[in-house]
């Protein structure tokens, strides 16, 4: 009986023995069946009943051909969303791998398979299957929860977050959204305001962002004419700017304490007055901040009012860090191409295996702003309708860009087994009994792995979190 969670897998061989071989080495998490037969009902077949396909072609039967595989091979990748397809040759054949993996096969291993690689293999491939189909549904949406005016995250926190934000987005309150740079703060304050009665109003956005104070009241409050040298003609602020609408104010953390106290009372009784004036002026704006600062933190070090956090802070929104987002890289990833793609007026619709797992595996320190400006150049710089690992920065292989052809396939293989072990063992929290048993692998090889590959202790420590404490509100 399959076990919950297990990937299938619909071995094509003629070797029987080799089959229940390959079954017990890889071991729980994996269900191996017996298929003989590879021809066009087998296609139709394998999409129905596997996750993944291991193709056999160490020892053809007599009179058969490659060729006649390849063309097999093409015509299920021509099909919507077929099982990706492992090929096993008897030995390495650089021109034959390329054909292959051309043709349609996900990848192609050499000589007898190493059962760590190809362990490997198979959850890399089942893992990128369930991307292409999620972003599959999210593009026919059928997914809407995955998706909110533009942004995209279809981990279970983003969902969690629209949710939340469709709830709150019709309430007049005031809402408070945190995460690092670059995980896309002012695109949820802009779809909160879309999603609001104050749609049809204006929305306006500010930066208090390493401002000095004089400029900052200026910008959020006018000025008279006359108020101070240079101001030669009167000015509306923001706040008048956006009565009747929203006004989203970006790194609130930076506000000056001075400012702090008229912000509170703004938000208190809707009124202020311009620089050089005494008559106070009403306003109707919604509020809507965002802050990469624990606020909280900054209120018990006197940087920041209490008063005014609790002010702002009725509703919470945290946006976690791309690289928190389980599964979610890939999906956004593939939308920014295709969005970048219509943009630049070009072709580029895919990224080469090398190239997703590369984007998956990385840290992503700049978040959503730092994957569209990678996109963006890989986009520009592709040759053909594919990015492949060439397109992307130089410095994700170590700072140096060496071409593909004299990279080796065990140099890829290793970088990759090295990626994933650090990244395990982050998840982890560095506790190298749960990574063995998550990778499947006994407790002594993983040791052995982690000192041959020389990885650090520094390097699998889990990153660390900007999500500021939790406050008594509603918060994400």
């Amino acid at each position: 009986m399959m076990e919950k969670g297990s990937i299938r897998v619909c071995f094509h061989t003629l070797d029987q023995d080799f089959s229940e071989v390959v079954g017990r080495a890889l071991g729980e998490g994996f269900e191996v069946n017996l298929d003989k037969t590879f021809n066009t009902d087998a296609l139709g077949r394998w999409k129905k009943e596997c996750d993944c396909v291991l193709l056999d072609l160490r020892a053809l039967p007599e009179g058969a051909e490659i060729g006649s595989a390849q063309e097999d091979l093409e015509k299920f990748r021509r099909t919507d969303f077929p099982p990706p397809i492992i090929v096993l040759l008897g030995q390495d054949d650089a021109v034959l791998t390329r054909r292959l993996v051309e043709a349609g096969a996900y990848d192609v291993l050499a000589g007898p398979p190493n059962i760590l690689e190809l362990r490997l293999v198979l959850c890399r491939a089942h893992r990128l299957h369930q991307v292409e189909m999620e972003l599959h549904h999210l593009r026919s949406q059928e997914a809407p929860a995955a998706t909110l005016d533009g942004l995209v995250g279809s981990c279970e926190s983003m969902q969690e977050i629209f949710t939340l934000a469709r709830k709150v987005a019709p309430c007049d309150v005031n809402v408070l959204i945190t995460g690092e740079t670059g995980t896309g703060k002012s695109m949820l304050g802009r779809a909160m305001h879309r999603l609001s009665p104050r749609s049809a109003g204006p929305y306006v956005a500010f930066s208090c962002a390493n401002l000095p104070e004089h400029l900052v009241e200026d910008e959020l409050f006018g000025h008279e004419k006359g108020a101070f040298t240079g101001a030669l003609t009167l000015r509306r602020g923001r706040f008048e700017a956006a009565d009747g609408g929203t006004l989203f104010l970006d790194e609130v953390g930076d506000l000056p304490l001075g400012l702090q106290a008229k912000l509170l009372r703004v938000l208190h009784d809707r009124t202020f007055e311009r620089l050089g004036s005494n008559t106070p002026l009403t306003v109707n704006v919604r509020l809507i901040c965002a802050t990469h600062c624990n606020l909280e933190e900054m209120v018990g070090l006197g940087e920041f009012r209490e008063d005014l956090y609790y002010r702002l802070n009725v509703i919470q929104l945290h946006l976690p860090p791309l690289r928190e987002r389980e599964g979610g890289i890939i999906v956004l990833a593939h939308h920014l191409l295709q969005q970048i793609s219509q943009e630049f007026g070009r072709r580029v619709n895919r990224f080469s295996r090398l190239a997703i797992e590369a984007v998956d595996e990385y840290a992503w320190p700049g978040n959503v702003r730092e994957l569209e400006n990678v996109i963006r150049r890989a986009v520009v710089l592709a040759e053909g309708s594919t990015i492949e690992v060439r397109h992307l920065p130089p410095k994700w292989r170590g700072g140096s860009e060496p071409s593909q052809a004299t990279r080796s396939y065990d140099e890829e293989l290793r970088d990759f087994k090295r990626r994933l072990l650090i990244r395990t063992l982050q998840k982890c929290n560095g506790n190298k009994a749960e990574a063995a048993r998550v990778l499947g692998l006994a407790r002594g090889y993983l040791h052995r792995l982690i000192h041959d590959l020389k990885i650090q202790s520094e390097e699998t420590s889990p990153p660390a979190s900007a999500a500021p404490p939790t406050v008594p509100n509603i918060v994400m």
